[in-house]
């Protein structure tokens, strides 16, 4: 068992929960509400709902990966560096998006990037 990966998909499990409750609720319907042409909402649809995938698959092979640590058929090495660095820059994204914008409070407001630096971090020390 890998307790350090495996923290990190308890957390991702939990962001991902977060993302299609809160998400759903905050985000995706009120810019489906939006007046906006309909093929630029129907594309941000589809971005959310990859984002869903990527969250579901990867909070996925971190529990498996936790959870068989080195008993796993393949060598989740790659496959950790991988979500590791996704969850980093998604991190790194959000808070240079949040910094730069002249929203008061943007960081607290966009509060993922806390999550995804946890995620990655976990990766990276069970790695």
């Amino acid at each position: 068992m890998n307790t350090f990966v495996l923290i990190a998909g308890v957390l991702a499990s939990l962001a991902t929960i977060g993302h299609f409750t809160m998400g759903t609720k905050m985000y995706l319907k009120p810019f489906l509400s939006a007046e906006l042409d309909p093929i630029v909402k129907n594309v941000m649809h589809s971005v959310f709902h990859y984002i869903s995938v990527y969250m579901v698959f990867s909070s996925l092979f971190l529990v498996v990966i936790g959870i068989r640590g080195e008993k796993c058929l393949f060598d989740p090495t790659l496959i950790l560096a991988f979500i590791g660095i996704n969850y980093g820059l998604f991190a790194l994204v959000q808070i240079i998006i949040g910094l730069t914008s002249r929203l008061p409070g943007a960081l607290m407001k966009m509060f993922q990037w806390i999550f995804w630096i946890l995620i990655s971090l976990f990766v990276f020390l069970g790695k």
